[in-house]
């Protein structure tokens, strides 16, 4: 099942040409997650293929606009273009508030439900759940309150190997293998046991997004292993009391949470504009974690 991850917006605080606000999708299966929906992002999701009618649920980090701003506009396409399913939108307390009053004063009455879950930034805790994965925050420390998302697929089933499978089994009996169950003996055939014609099942994927946040090597143990961290790489290591100042981290300070923790990959984002190039913040991350890209609009990442 495809567990992939598209960037669609790279910037901080303030876009540059080429770098757009902070936003991204996950991919689950024929399901998409919108993590963050900086201004534009729908633009971007135009650029990259993304269909809204697609996306399931929304995560918003945090309330500065460079997060969220592009939201409303996004709900009233979903609007326009049709959508009644609901949406799941999860994200801190007070952005119910924003999207009701940006409803009333507009006089939009979308056709659709909104599912709003607040989210406690302070806490570790699932806070949405479906088929594909379960989501958990992750206690970000910015100026104000923001959460980090834990994505973890949920267990897979093992695949059927068909070099041992025997002969003569029809697509029910396939199909019943293919869900886990074993099949009793009949006059046919003896019973055939799931585990004896199914290879391992695969290991669960995990992707960890780090918002805007201090240097916070307490969420180490939460992340440990992961097969993708996201880590906001704001600033160079000569501009780390800058960054403590605004409450976000260096390219070097995202590499040394990625080495802690274990992870396998980790992706550098959320750039200062005043970096015309991105390579310095690169090879500084490289210097303690070699397993680092650039979360650059349009990467995808495949797991």
């Amino acid at each position: 099942m495809t567990f992939e991850l598209k960037i669609l917006g790279s910037a901080s605080a303030t876009p540059t040409a080429g770098r757009h606000p902070t936003a991204q999708v996950l991919t689950v299966g024929a399901s998409n997650y919108l993590i963050d929906c900086g201004e534009g992002t729908q633009w971007q999701m135009l650029e990259y293929r993304v269909r809204p009618h697609h996306v399931r649920a929304i995560f918003i980090s945090h309330l500065h606009g460079d997060h969220y701003f592009g939201l409303f506009g996004l709900l009233g396409t979903m609007h326009l273009q049709g959508r009644t399913q609901s949406l799941a939108i999860i994200g801190p307390p007070g952005l119910d508030e924003v999207l009701v009053t940006q409803a009333r004063v507009s006089n939009m009455q979308l056709g659709f439900a909104m599912e709003f879950t607040a989210v406690n930034t302070e806490a570790h805790a699932v806070v949405y759940e479906d088929e594909n994965l379960t989501v958990a925050t992750l206690p970000m420390r910015h100026r104000v309150p923001c959460a980090g998302y834990l994505f973890a697929e949920r267990p897979r089933r093992a695949n059927l190997l068909k070099e041992k499978l025997p002969a003569g089994l029809t697509p029910a009996q396939l199909a019943r293998l293919a869900q886990g169950e074993d099949l009793p003996a009949d006059e046919q055939q003896p019973g055939l046991r799931h585990a004896d014609v199914a290879g391992p099942a695969p290991r669960p994927r995990r992707y960890a997004f780090f918002s805007d946040t201090l240097y916070t090597p307490a969420l180490v143990p939460y992340i440990q292993g992961v097969d993708l961290l996201y880590h906001e790489a704001t600033f160079l290591e000569d501009m780390r009391e800058r960054a403590a100042q605004t409450h976000h981290s260096t390219a070097r300070q995202a590499a040394q949470i990625a080495h802690e923790a274990g992870v396998k990959r980790l992706l550098l984002g959320h750039f200062s504009s005043r970096y015309k190039a991105l390579e310095p913040l690169l090879h500084e991350a490289q210097g303690v974690f070699p397993t680092v890209e650039l979360a650059t609009e349009g990467l995808v990442v495949s797991l």
